[in-house]
């Protein structure tokens, strides 16, 4: 086939048009990268290929960093929801975690169309089938058609599409999801640059026709009176909310399910990848626990104007008759037509110790992975590793310093150093459980933690973070103001740390308290109220931070250190830790080995 050169040299190549590619696409163009989208299909661009929604422990959390960085993420969900929740309220703040049903088309249309109408960014349907390498970098990417775009860096974000297989019971297909092709050349291009790669599973719900479901036999979950957005930059959120359901399997569709096992490919060895651990598909559930006689069922619906209900919690890949069967096994879906059969696909992944914190590979410069190529499960670990590798590759085009964020900074840099420092061989889902200073990175402050990184890497504005600065004079004046002013014998501070007390209770007490937004008082709350452990929590950070800020040279010569362990040199030596505090993090580097590390470094 003969090759056709674009006459075009892009900035940034992005290759997927998932959530991972969206975001970095955006971020690149907006620090006025010239920087080109490709996808394969035009149709498919930020698709909920599994439930339709953002948000929940961890992700929503994610969600709000990727707004306060300037992504796209949070501002789309709070145009296109149907249903918003604020999870685990009955907790502490530390992990309260924003959530929402979206009108899937809508969301793909919003986000589209932030795409279509960004400037210095081209989004073109194309098929990537290989790599462009010069010299030990990447150099532009070629398609099925013979067409070689040259571009200084490359962002990989292929989702499931790296020579997907979709499994329904004993059947197979080629394809990154039902009625796409998959990306069969661009995994083996990758394996023959000496990338390490793996297989993964993950699977997705029947989808049902409402008018076909017996709704009474289900309870009813309603969205939040007040309903927090996701995204700082929207004010409220006024909309009709629409209702999801509560139901469950019982022990008729575990057995069921129990005598069709040998037809399931999970079971009949013909899905050789690891599956996700926290969201099993209910063949896992029945199978790996037997002493429970019913498990959850979701009916999420998929927009406001469409009769289709994702079944949340009955991810399957049985084949399509036992599919029918168990469903009618559940009350209320005993007549439930299915408009589309749940499946499991299998696709390559790349194991993510090859990567630097910039997320750019170690092998090949220029070049970075994002999203589910790098083990992870979820729109919202997808999007953020979109926005940091969009960013990084944009940094690396001006010759600037990479943008790496630590875990004492945000879920993003938690999630991003477990990547990279511990790798994973099962797709990865990040939890507030996984994030240690989960009291200091809130959900509430994203903003007031990351809008200086964002203001000075071009992706905010000089108003916006004037707006931000503000919000935190405000909250800092009105903290000292509470220690200062006394009722009776005690401070207001003193007195908000009492259960039944609030901002309100406490402003009406004193007409100095300013009154002050709903957002803004729930923060001075958090901070008064567990003022002990936030304070503790930073003095560690603190600690910790000293050994994140030792800095080990990219290419330290760990081989030349005596008394290293072998294991201990070969991990050093692979991972390449770009600190002190990441060395210690990797699995079996013992204090021993930090010592002399830390020796050789002085």
């Amino acid at each position: 086939m003969s090759t056709i050169t674009l006459p075009k040299t892009y900035d940034v190549i992005v290759i997927g048009a998932g959530h991972a590619g969206c975001e970095a696409a955006l971020a690149a163009s907006r620090m006025g990268c010239e920087t080109l989208l490709t996808t394969i299909t035009i149709d498919s661009i930020a698709q909920m290929s599994c439930n339709p929604a953002i948000g929940g422990p961890g992700k929503g959390q994610l969600a709000r960093e990727i707004d306060a960085l300037g992504g796209d993420m949070a501002k789309a969900i709070d145009l296109a929801g149907i249903q918003f929740r604020m999870l685990n309220t009955k907790k502490g703040p530390a992990v309260w975690s924003p959530r929402a049903q979206a009108d899937k088309c809508l969301y793909q249309s919003v986000m589209r169309s932030s795409l279509e109408r960004q400037e210095g960014l081209e989004v073109k349907q194309l098929m990537v089938t290989g790599l462009v390498i010069k010299k030990g970098a990447v150099a532009g990417v070629v398609t099925d058609s013979g067409l070689k775009i040259l571009g200084k860096t490359v962002v990989v974000a292929a989702g499931t599409f790296l020579n997907g297989v979709i499994h329904i019971g004993n059947a197979t297909l080629s394809g990154g999801r039902m009625g796409e092709f998959s990306s069969v050349s661009l995994g083996q291009c990758l394996r023959e640059l000496g990338f390490s790669m793996g297989r993964l599973k993950t699977g997705t719900s029947a989808r049902l026709l409402s008018r076909s479901i017996d709704f009474s036999c289900f309870e009813p979950q309603l969205g939040d009176k007040n309903p927090s957005p996701f995204s700082y930059d929207t004010k409220s959120i006024n909309i009709d909310q629409v209702k999801c359901y509560l139901g469950y399997t019982n022990k008729k569709t575990h057995k069921l399910i129990r005598d069709n096992l040998s037809r399931s490919p999970l079971y009949s060895g013909k899905i050789k990848g690891t599956g996700v651990r926290y969201c099993p598909s209910i063949e896992d559930k029945v199978v790996k626990f037997p002493e429970k006689d019913r498990h959850q069922i979701f009916l999420e619906p998929e927009g406001r104007k469409t009769c289709e209900i994702y079944v949340n919690g009955l991810s399957t890949s049985l084949p399509q008759d036992v599919q029918i069967k168990m469903l009618m096994t559940i009350d209320g879906l005993k007549k439930a037509q299915i408009m589309r059969f749940g499946y499991g696909i299998e696709y390559d992944y790349a194991d993510p110790t090859q990567l630097l914190a910039t997320l750019e590979t170690k092998k090949v410069r220029n070049l970075y992975f994002a999203g589910q190529i790098n083990g992870t499960t979820g729109y919202e670990e997808a999007a953020c590793q979109g926005l940091i590798a969009g960013i990084n590759a944009a940094l690396r085009v001006k010759n600037k310093s990479p943008f790496v964020l630590d875990r004492t900074q945000a879920y993003i840099g938690v999630l991003i150093d477990d990547l990279t420092i511990k790798g994973t061989e099962e797709p990865y889902r990040l939890f507030t459980s996984r994030v240690e200073h989960r009291l200091v990175l809130r959900q509430d402050n994203a903003d007031l933690r990351l809008s200086k990184y964002a203001f000075k890497l071009g992706l905010i504005s000089r108003k916006k973070l004037a707006t931000i600065k503000q919000k935190g004079k405000t909250i800092s004046t009105e903290l000292s103001k509470l220690n200062s002013l006394r009722h009776g014998n005690t401070t207001l501070a003193k007195l908000l740390k009492r259960p039944e007390m609030n901002y309100q209770k406490i402003a009406a007490l004193d007409s100095r308290v300013a009154k002050v937004s709903e957002e803004i008082a729930a923060q001075i709350e958090i901070e008064i109220k567990y003022e002990g452990y936030i304070q503790r929590e930073k003095s560690f950070i603190q600690r910790l931070k000293k050994l994140d800020d030792k800095i080990i040279p990219e290419n330290f010569p760990y081989k030349q250190i005596n008394g290293l362990k072998k294991e201990a040199m070969e991990k050093l030596d692979k991972i390449k830790p770009r600190s002190i505090g990441q060395a210690m993090r990797i699995s079996g580097i013992s204090s021993g080995d930090i010592a002399l590390v830390l020796l050789r470094l002085e």
